[in-house]
């Protein structure tokens, strides 16, 4: 387990949530092996991932483990500690797609709008909705920027996103001017001696998690009647959806997003879809 631990982070370069989430899975298929690892075939693979499903699991986490599966069946042929990879024989599970929970564009304008003091939670929650909602940002990526991330000239932040891929996202003049309010007014009264570059603090001077940004987002929109709950992811969905909406075109919201394939931003384009056929019953007469 260490071992393979270490490859994850190392070699695949894999985030500490999707190693801790692979390990977890590992150690559920050595359980159900019962410590021995040469039974491992490929029936006995099929069996543990039927266990989960009967346990009713959901299907994005079926998928996972089928992926982790076949990583750790794939590491230990390569090891030596399996004569063949009976992870070639597990056919792919598909996580379902649901339809992301978006905010129309009259409710992201009176999220934003929630008026605010000028102290410097205040002004740090104002400068992190304004930013997740403009550029579209993971959470993770939000948390991970630093002061000199930002190009006030440009307009644009610079982002580290998943496998380590860098990107430049751009952002509008209000999120320019909540940033300007947070980096002059509100950050420096929250710097300490170990604080470093980072552009977003909590009360203590150390770099913001993301468990506080969800909370952040989560009671911002929960201000706004008729709003459905959500936490940065949503303020994502909407930011991709508002865009195409406008009329940007899907391989620019994909750049803009970071994804690696296109089919994970096509969801954006049956939300949209939705979003039509539901304005349409609503007011065509003959819907």
């Amino acid at each position: 387990m260490a071992e393979f631990g270490r490859y994850l982070r190392l070699e695949r370069d894999l985030s500490p949530h999707t190693v801790r989430a692979y390990l977890g899975d590992v150690n559920s298929l050595l359980d159900h092996l019962g410590g021995r690892i040469e039974v491992l075939e490929i029936g006995v693979l099929r069996e543990w991932l039927a266990g989960q499903h009967a346990a009713g699991k959901a299907r994005a986490t079926l998928a996972r483990r089928t992926a982790c599966a076949r990583t750790f069946t794939a590491y230990c042929h390569r090891r030596g500690w399996l004569a063949n990879d009976p992870g070639l024989l597990l056919g792919s599970a598909k996580a379902g797609r649901e339809l992301p929970a978006v905010l129309d564009q009259r409710q992201a304008e009176a999220v934003l709008g929630v008026a605010s003091a000028g102290e410097p939670k205040e002004l740090r929650d104002q400068a992190m909705l304004e930013l997740l909602y403009a550029t579209g940002v993971r959470v993770s990526e939000l948390c991970a920027l630093d002061v000199d991330d930002v190009d006030r000239e440009r307009n644009v932040i610079r982002v580290l996103g998943k496998g380590r891929k860098e990107r430049v996202v751009p952002f509008g003049a209000p999120a320019l001017r909540a940033l300007d309010r947070w980096c002059i007014h509100g950050r420096p009264l929250w710097v300490r001696e170990r604080t470093g570059p980072a552009l977003f603090l909590g009360v203590r001077g150390g770099r913001i998690d993301a468990g506080t940004v969800r909370r952040v987002v989560h009671a911002r929109v929960a201000q706004v009647d008729g709003a459905p709950d959500m936490g940065p992811h949503g303020l994502r969905h909407s930011a991709a959806t508002h865009l195409l909406e406008g009329g940007a075109d899907l391989r620019s919201v994909q750049e803009l997003l970071g994804h690696a394939s296109l089919n994970t931003t096509q969801i954006y384009t049956h939300v949209s879809i939705e979003r039509l056929r539901a304005a349409y019953r609503q007011a065509h007469p003959r819907a």
